[in-house]
């Protein structure tokens, strides 16, 4: 199996599906599958502290309790700034849910340009500025926007994503981790 083709959720579907859609139906399936993600090859968040707009402080352990999408971008990324609304939209969606968007700036992005991009775009969820590149580090030595890490209620990284993700994958992913 090449691991660079991979798909977890394709392959949970291909080989447990008929067992799990007899013994379960459909709807304990996709919970079913959505702890199978949560569970393997998750690993914990990284200890880190963001610095939001407004200047606070996130501790990497206010993402427990919620499904957390961390977003790691920059305002001079044509994929990142192409990705915003999409984002944004799911965001506003599924945030009553229990659902969170973290969109952390690179350190060479000026800041000014993005407190810019945040106001002019409204964007519903919490940005924060990477001023010296520590937390990229932290997270896996991001070097290539976007990146980034869907993070469970229990504070685990169940999945990467460079570059734009396919959108309806994604959103069904939030969702079976949310049900989860």
């Amino acid at each position: 199996m090449n691991s660079k083709n991979f798909n977890r959720r394709n392959y949970l579907s291909a080989n447990f599906a008929p067992v799990l859609g007899v013994a379960l139906g459909r709807a304990g399936f996709a919970v079913v599958a959505a702890g199978a993600l949560s569970a393997c090859g998750a690993k914990p968040v990284p200890q880190s502290s963001f610095v939001l707009l407004d200047g606070t402080r996130l501790d990497a352990s206010a993402l427990l309790g919620k499904v957390t999408l961390v977003n790691f971008w920059a305002t001079s990324c044509v994929s990142c700034v192409a990705e915003m609304p999409a984002l944004a939209e799911i965001h506003t969606e599924l945030s009553p849910k229990g659902y969170d968007t973290l969109a952390v700036a690179m350190a060479y992005d000026p800041p000014a340009f993005v407190l810019n991009f945040a106001q002019t775009r409204k964007l519903p969820f919490k940005v924060a500025i990477d001023n010296t590149g520590a937390v990229a580090k932290a997270w896996g030595d991001v070097k290539v926007t976007p990146t980034s890490y869907l993070v469970n209620k229990r504070g685990e990284i169940v999945k990467t994503y460079v570059g734009k993700p396919d959108m309806a994958a994604f959103k069904a992913e939030v969702l079976a981790l949310l049900s989860a």
